[in-house]
This record gives C-alpha cells, sequence and structure tokens, in this order.
C-alpha cells in the first residue's frame, strides 16, 4: 500500500489563470473612448476622474514638447534640444506634472509604461519612483530597436529602456511567451504513433526537499514526486515512459510546451524601416508588434488603454485590433490627422460622430477647425493639414521641395494590368507616376506671382492637374488659372481653407 512519506509535498508554481474573455464590446460608462484628443495631454486629462484607465502607455518625445516640430523629421522642422529644454532637468520638470496626472488617472489594477531612450532614462526612473511609488515598479524591458550601430569611441546604442510601473493593487497580468531555440526543440527526440513528439523527464522525489510519495507502481518501487491517483491517471494518459532498466519517468510532450516566458529583454521585435509595411515616415514610429505584446500583457478585451503622446497613433491601433476601448492625446494637429487615416486604413472603422455615438465609430477633437486656428500654425504644420485634408501624401522634403508640397494619387490611376512585356513599364511604376502636386500657401491671398511658379512646377513635371491650396486667391491668379488651361490644357485647382473646412471639395478633387 503507498504511504506518505513526508507531510509536505513539492511546491510548485499555481499556473495563472486565462483573461475573461468578453464576448460583447461596449464603450465605457464612466467615461467617453475612442477619440482622439488634439492638445496637451496634461490639460486634456485633467478632464478624466480618477482611476479610470487600465492601461498606459506613453513615448513622450525626449528634445521637444511640441511633436509636431520632429514631424516626418525633416530638417526644417527639427530644434535643437537647448531651444526645448535647457537641461535634462528642464524636460523632467516638464514631463513631472504629466506623469503626476497619468498616475492620477490610472486604475490600482492598471498598469503604467514609459518608453525612453539613453537621453534621460535615469533621471526618468527616479521620477517615476517617487510618483508611482519604488514599490509598483515592476520591470525595465530593454528593447533592441535597431541593429549594430557605429558610435564612435563608445558602444553602440541600439536600446530603448520600457520601464513598468502598476497603480499599487493586484494589476492584471497575462503570461507572454515565446518559441523555444532549436537547441531545446531537439530534445524532443521521441515521436509517438500519432507523430507527437516528446522528451522523458524525471517522476522521482530523491534529493528533492519537502519530501514525495513512497511506493509500488508496476513492480518499480521509490520515492516519487506524486501519489499513486495521479500516477495511475498519467498512465491511462499514456504519460509515462517505462524505462528498459525498471524506471518509469513522465512524457513531456513538445505541442503542450507554452514556450519560454517573455523575460524582460525584447530583441525579436524587429524596429520600423523604411521598406516595413507599416511605414509611415514617422521620425519615432515603434512597431505594432511592440504595442500588441504590451497590450496583451496587461489589459483585457475592453479594458481602457490610454496613449498621452501618441504620435502616429501605434498604441491605438493595436488596442482597436485587440478589442480594447482606448483614447489618445497628442500635441501635434497633424499627428492627429495621420493617425485618424491610419484608423479608418487599417483598423476599418469610420471617423464619424454618429457612428462614434452607437459604439461603431470615433472621433477627433480639438483640433484647429477654424480659419483663425490655422492661421497660426507653423508653416510646415499648415501644409501637412492641408495636404493630408486633401487626400494626399506630405512632401517629407520641406527645404528644397521644388515647389510640392504634397501629392494626390488619384483612385483612378490604380493599374487595372500589370505589364510584363519586354520595354514595358510594370503597372506598379506607372501607377506611382500617376498623381498630381498640391501646393499650399499660408497667404490671406495668392496672388499672379505664386500661380506663375506652380505653373512652371506642372510643366517641369508634365502634370495635367495640380491643386492650390490658400486662403483665398486675387483677381490676377484666378485670371492667370484661367489663361494656364486655354494656352496648355493643364488644370489648377484654386481650394481655399474655407471650402476644405467646409467639405465643400468632394467635386473639385475628381
Amino acid at each position: 500500500m503507498a504511504r506518505k512519506r513526508s507531510t509536505s509535498k513539492p511546491t510548485t508554481a499555481k499556473r495563472a489563470s486565462a483573461p475573461t474573455v468578453r464576448r460583447t464590446i461596449k464603450p465605457s460608462t464612466l467615461l467617453d473612448t475612442r477619440i482622439v484628443y488634439s492638445g496637451d495631454c496634461l490639460d486634456q486629462l485633467a478632464k478624466l476622474p480618477d482611476g479610470c484607465v487600465d492601461l498606459i502607455y506613453i513615448d513622450p518625445p525626449f528634445n521637444s514638447n511640441r511633436n509636431y516640430e520632429v514631424f516626418w523629421g525633416e530638417t526644417k522642422e527639427k530644434r535643437a534640444f537647448e531651444d526645448r529644454h535647457a537641461s535634462t532637468a528642464a524636460y523632467i520638470d516638464y514631463m513631472r506634472p504629466r506623469c503626476v496626472e497619468l498616475s492620477r488617472v490610472l486604475k490600482k489594477t492598471g498598469s503604467f509604461y514609459y518608453h525612453c531612450d539613453w537621453h534621460a532614462s535615469h533621471y526618468v526612473k527616479v521620477m517615476l519612483d517617487q510618483i508611482f511609488g519604488e514599490n509598483s515598479f515592476q520591470n525595465e524591458i530593454i528593447w533592441k530597436r535597431t541593429g549594430a550601430h557605429n558610435d564612435p569611441r563608445r558602444y553602440g546604442a541600439n536600446v530603448d529602456s520600457i520601464f513598468f510601473y502598476t497603480g499599487g493593487g493586484s494589476h492584471t497580468w497575462n503570461p507572454i511567451y515565446v518559441p523555444h531555440n532549436d537547441k531545446y526543440i531537439a530534445r524532443f527526440r521521441n515521436v509517438d504513433p500519432d507523430g507527437r513528439r516528446w522528451t522523458d523527464d524525471n517522476l522521482t522525489a530523491k534529493g528533492l526537499s519537502g519530501g514525495g510519495y513512497d511506493y509500488e507502481y508496476k513492480g518499480c518501487r521509490s520515492l516519487w514526486r506524486c501519489p499513486i491517483e495521479t500516477m495511475r491517471r498519467l498512465d491511462a494518459e499514456d504519460k509515462l515512459h517505462f524505462t528498459g532498466k525498471g524506471g518509469i519517468r513522465i512524457k513531456r510532450y513538445l505541442d503542450e510546451n507554452k514556450g519560454v516566458p517573455l523575460q524582460a529583454l525584447w530583441d525579436d521585435i524587429s524596429p520600423i524601416n523604411s521598406q516595413a509595411h507599416e511605414a509611415l515616415g514617422y521620425p519615432t514610429q515603434k512597431p505594432l508588434a511592440l504595442l500588441d505584446r504590451i497590450i496583451k500583457a496587461s489589459s483585457n478585451p475592453n479594458d481602457i488603454v490610454l496613449d498621452g503622446f501618441c504620435g502616429c497613433g501605434t498604441a491605438l491601433v493595436a488596442a482597436q485590433n485587440l478589442d480594447r476601448q482606448w483614447i489618445g492625446i497628442d500635441i501635434s494637429p497633424t499627428a492627429c490627422r495621420v493617425m485618424a487615416k491610419r484608423l479608418q486604413d487599417v483598423c476599418k472603422i469610420r471617423e464619424d460622430e454618429d457612428l462614434w455615438r452607437s459604439g461603431r465609430g470615433f472621433v477627433v477633437r480639438g483640433l484647429p477647425w477654424t480659419e483663425e486656428n490655422l492661421r497660426k500654425l507653423p508653416p510646415f504644420e499648415f501644409e501637412n493639414w492641408a495636404v493630408i485634408s486633401l487626400g494626399g501624401i506630405p512632401n517629407k522634403t520641406q527645404v528644397g521641395d521644388m515647389g510640392i508640397d504634397g501629392r494626390i494619387f488619384p483612385v483612378t490611376a490604380t493599374p487595372k494590368k500589370v505589364g510584363t512585356a519586354k520595354g514595358e513599364t510594370p503597372a506598379f511604376e506607372q501607377f506611382l507616376d500617376h498623381w498630381y502636386p498640391i501646393q499650399v500657401k499660408q497667404k490671406n491671398k495668392v496672388g499672379r506671382p505664386d500661380i506663375d511658379s506652380f505653373e512652371a512646377v506642372m510643366t517641369r513635371e508634365d502634370r495635367v492637374k495640380g491643386f492650390f491650396v490658400s486662403f483665398d486667391y486675387t483677381r490676377d491668379a484666378l485670371r492667370e488659372i484661367d489663361a494656364f488651361f486655354r494656352k496648355s490644357g493643364k488644370v489648377i485647382i484654386p481650394l481655399t481653407v474655407r471650402e476644405i473646412l467646409d467639405e465643400q471639395i468632394a467635386q473639385k478633387l475628381v
């Protein structure tokens, strides 16, 4: 008869229970979600109640408190670090009140991730310890954001830090597993008749502290790790391996192995490069896989995810795809328009007030929709706003743009047949060459000299149609547009800001 050698059993880790999956995704009754706010997060966060957000991720710019100054990463838009923050202390002073507000709106069961690089990460950690509490710190995640760097006279700086804090309570945690390496998988060299691969593992408790179970099973007596009832069950499930030496070992199947629990070093997520499918040209754009991982680990379906410096909206796209509610805030109107377009293109949800109220769409709040506010925008911000409003692609070259602020690729330009004959231009290249230039002037009235310059652009680029955006046009400018058409057959469409704001441009874009 089996008898227990010790009153204490070997300690085993309790498997984390799977998160509850909510089949019906409903908007929060506590606050509005699926909203992109254009403005300073310090102002927007002050309007939210305490403890209302389940997960916060931020990736604030280090050298600027105005995202649009580095939008598209162009020379004209960049500002020296000293122009924004005289020192690292000034940066911390800027971030501290915003992080205090973020801490306030985070639930006790919530999680907070702060993404930064080597410039100020050690100062950020001290600040966050003061705000969230040292005991709320969970991990410093190291993400390998690029390949090798050839930094002169020092080690290559190719990693970012992501500081992970919690709200102080029992936070949401869904373990993430990554695949085993080939060396580990090679250990599963045994194969059952049904094709399942397995390796065997020790079942005896000899040498383990805490004792075990002493009994004989099928002629083999030992001190076992499991009681005889469990041994019988494993045998019935064909999970015992009887060795030729009278021993019994347990089968560990490869297909039952979840993988390796995710560690704090993340070197398996590639950065965004210019050829990546998701690349938007945003200078600090993070890969969608990075945000997918964070959101899956630290939230459940229908939880509220907030990004206070959401840039091009990667966190919002990930949250939407994973059935989370979300709130995005960014100080750049251009960034807000870009992320709105991305949500529509990638997530297939519409920016529509009525749909938002019914729980299906999203809205953007705080954009400078008035002519007065648009007049106050920096020129490059105004150009980006105008081009994106027309459905075009802003020119990434702000300096020396050769008179082209953006391009529109008409739907009619999409190739119907791919050419493969020798000497024939591939259809995709034909498509790329079918575009209309956009010129933007932040002027009260565009005059004839501006139109003359744009005519030269259209002639040089051999474009049959072009679009001009400004607040208004002189009579001479409009007469020159008409004369240019009669002379060359090329069409310049003059659009006013008011027409764009009133959405009266559909007919002219055809």
